[in-house]
């Protein structure tokens, strides 16, 4: 029997550059990683010799080992993601009351029944409007005795309509990243939420309907599907 010697060959030497944690595909789950970086090596003998040029930069599970591209850490890990989502539906439900739907009972309910199904267990109806008195204090429209006091949901009731520059800030800071994350389906079931508010006193206001509607463009959805949407669920 004879055996072959392997004379010459090309190894990849890894330097590991940084950590962190990743949501891997092939494991389906959040893992440790590391970031590595390979250089090729010319063996003789099984002995590096000679750098053969860079092997690039790859992303590896410490678990099974897989390696992938850099990009791979672009998709959220399941706690960043769970967070993204529940931020989301917090912001809508903020920006649904600005709009017009504080004043109603009904619908700061259903806003403080949204924030605790999407993971803010703890949320009440006081602290809502605590952050919505904060909002319009800061778009100068409030002024009155008390601004940094518990406020009754009819003290402000004049001044939360038109805080746009917040609306349209927190709005695309909240959604347009988790939009990239989510099928068509879970983007319209997000816009939902926010329309089940609105309705929860009443027919939409303008204003609740313009902010919706904002929530469906930052979300990427078409303005067909928009109104779709809302016109469903106001039926």
């Amino acid at each position: 029997m004879k055996l072959r010697l392997c004379i010459w060959g090309v190894r990849t030497a890894w330097h590991t550059e940084d950590d962190g944690e990743f949501f891997c595909p092939e494991c389906g789950g959040d893992r440790a990683y590391h970031r590595r970086t390979g250089t090729r090596r010319l063996t003789v003998l099984n002995v590096p010799v000679l750098r053969r040029g860079p092997a690039g930069t790859v992303i590896e599970c410490t678990a099974c080992h897989e390696q992938y591209a850099s990009d791979v850490l672009l998709r959220p890990t399941t706690t960043r993601f769970s967070a993204m989502l529940r931020d989301a539906v917090h912001t809508i439900a903020l920006a649904v009351l600005t709009a017009g739907g504080a004043t109603g009972r009904p619908a700061r309910e259903a806003a403080v029944g949204a924030v605790r199904s999407a993971g803010f267990s703890d949320c009440t109806e006081d602290q809502l409007l605590g952050l919505l008195a904060a909002i319009v204090a800061d778009e100068g429209r409030y002024a009155g005795p008390g601004a940094g006091s518990s406020l009754g949901p009819d003290s402000f009731a004049d001044e939360v309509d038109g805080c746009g520059s917040w609306l349209s800030i927190e709005l695309h800071e909240a959604l347009e990243p988790l939009a990239d994350h989510l099928d068509p389906l879970g983007r319209e079931r997000i816009l939902l939420q926010g329309a089940h508010i609105a309705l929860a006193d009443g027919p939409y206001l303008p204003a609740e309907r313009e902010v919706l509607e904002a929530v469906g463009r930052c979300l990427s959805l078409t303005l067909t599907d928009i109104d779709r949407l809302l016109e469903g669920a106001a039926a």
